[in-house]
């Protein structure tokens, strides 16, 4: 078992996705996890899901959900989509930009090609079996929790014993909303002043998709 981390004050950052998984774990393993399996949101959950894997000696594989980006706006997620399973949208927005689900039916398709795409490039281990588990949702923060939310609508289809989403930190409203979707959500540090994840880490680098493979691999070794 990794030596634990020292808890920190809520205003603090971590070290990077390695630190905050560990930290994550650790919280983890205080909760009653029936066969437990860890699927890391792609890419930048990745990291910080083979450290809680790690800790609670359980298996590890990658899930990728993609944004449906605001028009003029990619990264503003108005939803999102994973690689199989019902899109996500913030109805909110949609009213905001004048825009409807059918509008974005073909962006949506781009997005759910790009994600099955992604999950055949990164998945190199035998899949595992969801159905009847606990199944964590990892990612390495939450702002909007578009992304989050596809992940878990998905991973419901495979009939989990129970869905727990699991990240070092997130915006007090998406946390508390995402509570709708996940059996349980997990997630130490919930600033008030949060806008946006990166900044609650000292580095955050983006995640290669060589890095990302490498992880996965070491991770089963």
């Amino acid at each position: 078992m990794p030596a634990r981390d020292t808890p920190a004050p809520e205003d603090s950052v971590f070290t990077d996705r390695a630190h905050a998984g560990r930290v994550l774990g650790e919280e983890l393993s205080e909760h009653r996890l029936d066969n437990p399996v860890v699927l890391g949101l792609a890419r930048g959950g990745v990291p910080v899901a083979v450290q809680v894997a790690t800790v609670l000696r359980a298996p590890v594989r990658t899930s990728v959900a993609r944004k449906i980006g605001a028009p003029g706006q990619p990264e503003l997620a108005l939803g999102a989509v994973a690689a199989e399973g019902p899109a996500t949208y913030d109805q909110r927005l949609l009213r905001a930009f004048g825009l409807d689900e059918q509008q974005l039916h073909q962006q949506c398709e781009q997005e759910r090609s790009h994600a099955q795409q992604q999950e055949r490039d990164y998945q190199q281990l035998p899949p595992v079996e969801l159905g009847g588990r606990d199944v964590i949702v990892v990612d390495d923060g939450l702002a909007t929790g578009a992304t989050a939310r596809a992940a878990i609508r998905r991973v419901r289809q495979s009939e989990p014993q129970r869905i727990v989403l699991a990240v070092p930190v997130g915006a007090p409203e998406a946390v508390t909303a995402l509570g709708e979707e996940a059996d349980l959500v997990v997630c130490p540090r919930r600033p008030a002043a949060f806008s946006a994840v990166g900044q609650w880490y000292s580095d955050f680098r983006p995640v290669a998709d060589d890095e990302l493979r490498t992880l996965l691999a070491e991770s089963a070794a």
